[in-house]
């Protein structure tokens, strides 16, 4: 509660602190996620997620742009020379980026736009499959940096996220270590 309580401040504060360009970003994509741990008897193949939300960018050179997402993320561990099973780890949740950028190349009324940002990130677990939620945290911090490139009113982004916290609670049942994840969005600019 505590973390969407922080977001929820930082979006007020970013809302009256940019009184210039607003625009809404509905977006969809896919993710390829991955964890840091390296298991000594198989190993972990990222499988495609997708997530469906959108953002609200305020500001023109230098713009903040918190935003909301539904992800669903997929990630195998395949045991090697062994009988067991391969485990999924298939992990759904809400993402709540809060992103900070610059735009290197047009602006929101040029044919073509290009942009860098960074950020920090909260990803709040709603759902395992087949695991149990218990064991693992509610709640996981991240940062991330990326680009996007826009083409008139569409645009296309890239982000490369690294996870500060664990996902499980208990690390010495299953340690899977940190999550990194890739997310691929695509949506339009809608100027307010």
């Amino acid at each position: 509660m505590k973390q969407v309580f922080f977001f929820a401040v930082l979006f007020i504060a970013a809302t009256g602190a940019t009184r210039a360009q607003l625009v809404l970003k509905p977006a969809v994509g896919i993710n390829l996620t991955d964890f840091s741990k390296n298991p000594g008897s198989g190993e972990y193949q990222s499988k495609v997620g997708y997530q469906v939300g959108g953002s609200v960018s305020f500001g023109q050179m230098i713009y903040i742009e918190p935003g909301l997402f539904f992800v669903k993320k997929s990630t195998e561990y395949v045991q090697e020379n062994t009988s067991q099973q391969d485990v999924k780890f298939d992990v759904s949740g809400i993402r709540i980026p809060l992103t900070v950028g610059v735009n290197l190349l047009g602006g929101q009324h040029a044919p073509i736009g290009l942009r860098a940002f960074g950020g920090a990130s909260a990803f709040l677990l709603t759902d395992i499959k087949d695991l149990d939620t218990d064991d693992f945290k509610s709640a996981n911090w991240g940062v991330f940096t990326g680009a996007e490139l826009n083409i008139s009113l569409f645009f296309m982004e890239f982000q490369y996220e690294w996870s500060l916290t664990n996902m499980q609670k208990n690390v010495s049942q299953v340690d899977v270590g940190k999550s990194r994840s890739l997310f691929i969005n695509a949506g339009v600019w809608i100027p307010l």
